[in-house]
């Protein structure tokens, strides 16, 4: 197998390395001379210096700083274990916390053979695939149309495993990272193994971090992802996030009956957006944020300047039926420019959950979609500058895209190039994907090269994480954490929602021309999406 034909050359060169290195305490112990300089010799005078040579004498294991991940064979591990059990400071300390890890302080502790070993290795590979790959087996399609194919490094049978194997207990060890390895728990069965990685890394959340070449940061991320409990909101908390999604499935339910004939390009499909931003404010807000710069293209913009950034509903509505100038005298933060109603801002502060205020302005932006990326990320830089935020932790800047969109135009992946440079910098980035599965009219296979429209952010080294746009809990629970990161890193992270549109590209089109079949599951579904409403308790 290639990975063992690798462990083994690992191995063979911790070998060289350790005989070197013994070689080199022998002759510093003065037991063989130098070698002579280079130049000709006699056979005569080779077979003088042979002769009265010292032999060799073998060098003390505790002479050896042999680590844990040298050992190779069955018989040194034996000699290492007898060596432990006389004297627990004569082994290197990798070995000796694998010892006390595993067999205890018994002195009748059987051997540790060459199959425990190579399970071990074989379980930590396995470990480590779920971590770059599990988000593969995720349930991120609230449509279930996605048909991806299950990596093979996520199967048991790759790694010589098979279900009779689930209640074995195996050694796992615990290493220097977060996460479930972290646990004082080195023994565990591979059932309790499976079910761990399976809920952290195959729920309705996906998450890709390994590419993020720092330790630390990577670290984190584990200590949130592997060790988080199951999504269990308080009854008040989830009443909360219950009242925020009915405010933005009604705000689009009114439109809809008021204006059937209006395009309003609206959020069916993606409600959740709302919930998981205004958690996401309130999460930032708690942790220093005291403005916020949002920019986004026109769908669902109405159901953001109306439940998210407090626009009055009555200036809304008073577009719909022509209206330009702001209702009951209100002037300043309201006035339009002309354009139509569903690329204009506004600004507002805003109250938070946990009792603060946090200032949000919404850039105005034409139908270009991701036109407004540099002025966002220029604007939330003024702000930093003007209010003297060295640190970068008081003004953030939030980006919404659509999946199209953050694949194929270039103006995003120039932001994000110029993201972590001295002169162009916020502190980080928040990108928000409405990931509706149509680039316009285009499907997603046809749409892009990559796996994911997300996959331009790896090379920024920014965390992704894809969520089921119809798990509520899930989407408000990743908005929190990229908020999280942005204050704790002060670097871009990237929010993919995976959801669907209901009514094609704006309301008077006719999606079933381009998209037969999501759209008949898509009407399948209202159903369901209302249960879910409703019914969430």
């Amino acid at each position: 197998m290639a990975w063992f034909r690798a462990v083994s050359g690992v191995a063979r060169s911790a070998v060289g390395r350790n005989i070197a290195r013994s070689s080199h305490l022998i002759a510093r112990a003065g037991l063989v001379p130098p070698p002579p300089s280079r130049g000709f010799r006699t056979s005569t005078l080779l077979r003088k210096a042979e002769s009265t040579a010292p032999i060799p004498r073998p060098v003390p294991l505790s002479r050896l700083s042999d680590s844990f991940l040298d050992g190779t064979s069955s018989v040194y591990l034996e000699e290492l274990q007898r060596a432990w059990e006389a004297d627990p400071n004569s082994v290197d300390e990798s070995w000796d916390n694998f010892f006390r890890n595993f067999v205890g302080q018994a002195a009748t502790s059987p051997g540790i053979s060459g199959r425990t070993i190579q399970e071990s290795m074989r379980l930590l590979l396995l470990v480590r695939a779920y971590q770059v790959n599990g988000h593969m087996k995720a349930k991120l399609d609230p449509l279930g149309l996605e048909v991806r194919e299950v990596p093979d490094d996520l199967d048991l049978g790759f790694y010589g495993f098979s279900e009779g194997d689930l209640d074995r207990e195996f050694f796992l060890g615990v290493w220097r990272m977060a996460g479930f390895l972290s646990e004082n728990r080195p023994v565990q069965t591979l059932r309790e193994i499976l079910n761990r990685l399976e809920q952290a890394y195959c729920g309705n959340i996906g998450y890709e971090y390994m590419h993020v070449p720092d330790r630390e940061k990577c670290n984190w991320l584990r200590g949130k992802i592997e060790t988080m409990k199951p999504l269990n909101y308080s009854r008040e908390r989830r009443e909360v996030i219950l009242d925020r999604l009915i405010w933005s499935t009604e705000f689009e339910n009114f439109l809809a009956t008021k204006w059937t004939a209006a395009k309003r390009f609206g959020l069916e499909g993606g409600e959740t957006l709302i919930p998981g931003m205004k958690e996401m404010f309130d999460r930032a807000a708690d942790m220093g944020v005291e403005s916020i710069v949002i920019g986004m293209s026109h769908r669902g913009r109405l159901n953001v300047l109306g439940n998210v950034v407090r626009k009055p509903l009555r200036q809304i509505f008073s577009e719909f039926s022509g209206g330009t100038k702001p209702v009951d005298g209100e002037v300043g933060l309201y006035t339009g420019t002309g354009d139509v109603k569903y690329h204009l801002g506004t600004s507002y502060d805003r109250p938070t959950r946990g009792g603060k205020r946090i200032h949000l302005s919404l850039v105005a932006n034409p139908s270009h979609l991701e036109a407004v990326d540099p002025v966002v990320v220029g604007k939330t830089r003024a702000k930093q500058y003007y209010s003297n935020d060295i640190d970068r932790t008081k003004n953030m800047g939030v980006l919404i895209h659509g999946d199209g969109s953050f694949a194929g135009q270039g103006v995003v992946y120039e932001t994000l190039h110029l993201s972590a440079l001295p002169n162009y910098t916020t502190g980080g980035t928040i990108h928000i994907v409405v990931n509706n599965q149509v680039a316009f009219t285009t499907d997603p296979t046809s749409g892009r090269s990559s796996q994911y429209c997300t996959d331009v952010a790896k090379a920024l080294n920014a965390p992704i994480f894809h969520v089921n746009g119809d798990d509520m809990e899930a989407v408000v629970h990743v908005c929190e954490l990229a908020a999280e990161w942005r204050q704790t890193f002060h670097s871009d992270v990237v929010v993919d929602i995976v959801c669907y549109r209901r009514f094609g590209h704006n309301e008077i089109d006719e999606p079933s021309f381009t998209q037969p079949k999501m759209y008949q599951v898509t009407h399948l579904s209202i159903n369901f999406s209302f249960s879910r409403i409703y019914c969430y308790e």
